[in-house]
């Protein structure tokens, strides 16, 4: 029995070098140095940090940048090396190099914008207080971070050269019969952990009159509306995972499905927690909750798993589905 061909990597992995870890990398450099360039013009030590009484924190101009950009840099290279190890993943490769751009463009801009508030005081506890600076942060890494989402390249999958494994659960249709499977996934532990994140911004924010952290409580909010809740579908275009707000989604065809089943995960032990997550062992999925998934091996290798009430039913008709536009196993 031949086996499916594997697109070499090397295309995916370069999307996310220059996307992922590049991009990201030059923009903390780029905001580093920038900074080093008003040394002149910036008080010594420079604020570092704010409080709620005002600025509460002080550092050498050299610490503040080394602090940014190391803190930044770490966050960036982790990232990439999931991503790097999401191959063709489209989905995670999204996320992830967008989640690094975001990362950098926010460090980046709440370090230019801060130190420009100190450009010719001599005493930097006389800086006011940062809160457009933040709020210009948010919104501006989030529209870079959207650019790089779409900017970045789908995975091109090779079409399945073997049949469907004869032994995986079927669902039994007529040559002319059509169906369509569609359940809604939402909730678990992670969406309750969100909300109180959430909250407890929103309750700070009114507590030390920085406004600018009901950002932080509307991205939290938008951020577990994106991850906790789903419209699963499997019907004639393959296996299409919608979030509850368009973005993010993802879809499997048919023709690039090798194996559909269903199977029982552990969101913490193998995926390190909720929402859109990489395992160790490379796969990608949506967790809600520990328990019932859907798990679809690729043509590519890659796999893919989302939890789902009544996954054998999915990954049956999944199954039967890919057998109609998959050429049956070739016998050497």
């Amino acid at each position: 029995m031949t086996r499916p061909t594997t697109p070499s990597p090397s295309a995916h992995r370069l999307s996310s070098a220059l996307l992922g870890l590049v991009l990201p990398l030059v923009i903390l450099a780029g905001a580093a140095a920038l900074a080093w360039s008003w040394k002149d013009a910036l008080p010594d030590p420079v604020a570092t940090h704010w409080g709620s009484d005002g600025v509460d924190g002080f550092s050498s101009l050299a610490g503040a940048l080394a602090g940014a950009t190391g803190i930044g840099a770490g966050v960036v290279v982790l990232l990439w090396a999931l991503s790097w190890r999401a191959g063709s993943a489209t989905s995670a490769r999204r996320m992830l190099n967008a989640t690094t751009t975001w990362v950098a463009a926010l460090l980046a801009v709440v370090l230019l914008g801060s130190l420009h508030l100190q450009k010719g005081l001599t005493d930097a506890s006389e800086v006011g207080g940062i809160g457009a600076v933040m709020a210009a942060a948010f919104a501006i890494a989030t529209v870079v971070a959207a650019v790089v989402y779409v900017l970045t390249p789908s995975g091109q999958h090779a079409p399945g050269a073997v049949a469907v494994p004869d032994d995986a659960t079927r669902l039994p249709l007529g040559e002319d019969e059509r169906a369509v499977w569609f359940q809604r996934a939402r909730g678990g532990p992670g969406i309750v952990v969100g909300f109180v994140a959430a909250a407890a911004t929103a309750v700070s924010a009114a507590a030390t009159g920085d406004w600018w952290m009901l950002l932080v409580t509307a991205g939290l909010v938008v951020l577990v509306a994106a991850m906790f809740s789903w419209v699963v579908r499997v019907d004639e275009a393959g296996l299409r995972v919608r979030s509850a707000i368009g973005v993010p989604r993802t879809t499997i065809p048919l023709a690039q499905v090798v194996l559909a089943s269903a199977t029982t995960v552990r969101c913490f032990a193998e995926f390190g927690g909720w929402g859109w997550r990489t395992a160790r062992d490379g796969r990608t999925g949506i967790l809600l909750r520990s328990g019932e998934a859907l798990e679809v091996t690729r043509t590519d290798g890659s796999v893919f798993v989302v939890t789902i009430d009544d996954a054998e039913t999915a990954a049956s008709l999944l199954n039967t589905l890919a057998d109609r536009v998959r050429p049956s196993a070739p016998v050497e």
